[in-house]
């Protein structure tokens, strides 16, 4: 199967030996994405709710340059290096998924890129 590469200037450019997301057929992988500001290449400020919103934003614009949405989302998978932050993490995800909910994985992690406190990747169904 072949596959295509998706980007946007909308969201982060890749700073690694990856594509913003990959369409293989009608499922596309979104890559992790971190609080960085497209614009600027650097982390937002802000509290953690801020840096959980960037990265959701950024997700949401890989997406939509992938064909889709965040409500295509089946699958997310959130890292955060601090399992306490998870309530803020579930809190910004009621503003940009409805039910049916995808489903998620939640995993504390020792450290992320930058020294973001979040991370996030996601699967896509077209």
């Amino acid at each position: 199967m072949s596959f295509t590469p998706v980007s946007t200037a909308d969201a982060p450019g890749a700073i690694g030996t990856y594509s913003q997301a990959t369409r293989a057929g009608s499922t596309v992988y979104l890559s992790g994405q971190i609080p960085l500001d497209p614009e600027t290449m650097e982390l937002v400020t802000g509290d953690v709710e801020a840096h959980v919103r960037r990265v959701f934003e950024n997700l949401r614009a890989v997406a939509r340059a992938a064909g889709g949405d965040l409500a295509n989302a089946v699958k997310v998978n959130v890292y955060l290096t601090d399992l306490g932050n998870f309530q803020v993490v579930n809190k910004v995800m009621a503003e940009y998924f409805a039910q049916p909910y995808p489903a998620r994985a939640a995993i504390g992690v020792a450290a992320l890129p930058r020294g973001a406190v979040v991370e996030v990747d996601a699967v896509l169904a077209l």
